[in-house]
């Protein structure tokens, strides 16, 4: 994707990869880690199928801008969204079996086609969007270690 930004975080969990899968997949435990002003809306019946589409809102009064997220890569280990919107662009979410449990990787690659969006981007959400990354990884490895320790 020429002209991309692209953030990388990761982060180890000490759950089985399951576990950590459906954490990422499962709509309920989504609204738990995803942050409070985002809403994840599915345009029909949620699911992780290629092609599935949902929409990613963010809670701006009067505004609300929207990405339209479309899974495009679905295999083993890797869950891909695509995006359009006032973004374009891809979050990929990567997860393998390591000695402990689980390493979990979050892509996120974008553009920006509006100058004003990317200038506000640039102003004031460029930090806050890497620190979110992370805090939603850190919220991601509470639930499943909740959940990894529910079922021993």
């Amino acid at each position: 994707m020429p002209n991309s930004e692209v953030f990388t975080q990761s982060i180890e969990i000490q759950a089985d990869l399951e576990v950590v899968e459906n954490c990422i997949t499962d709509i309920n435990l989504i609204q738990h880690w995803l942050n409070p002003v985002l809403c994840c809306e599915p345009l029909d019946k949620w699911s992780m199928d290629l092609g599935n589409q949902a929409k990613f809102i963010i809670k701006i009064p009067i505004i609300m801008p929207t990405l339209l997220s479309t899974i495009v890569v679905r295999e083993a280990g890797l869950l891909v969204w695509e995006f359009s919107g006032f973004f374009t662009g891809r979050d990929h979410w990567e997860y393998q079996t390591i000695i402990n449990g689980t390493l979990l990787l979050n892509r996120f690659e974008f553009q920006i086609p509006n100058p004003l969006v990317f200038w506000g981007f640039n102003a004031f959400a460029r930090g806050l969007t890497r620190t979110d990354m992370q805090v939603q990884l850190q919220r991601i490895k509470i639930i499943a270690e909740t959940i990894q320790s529910d079922y021993k």
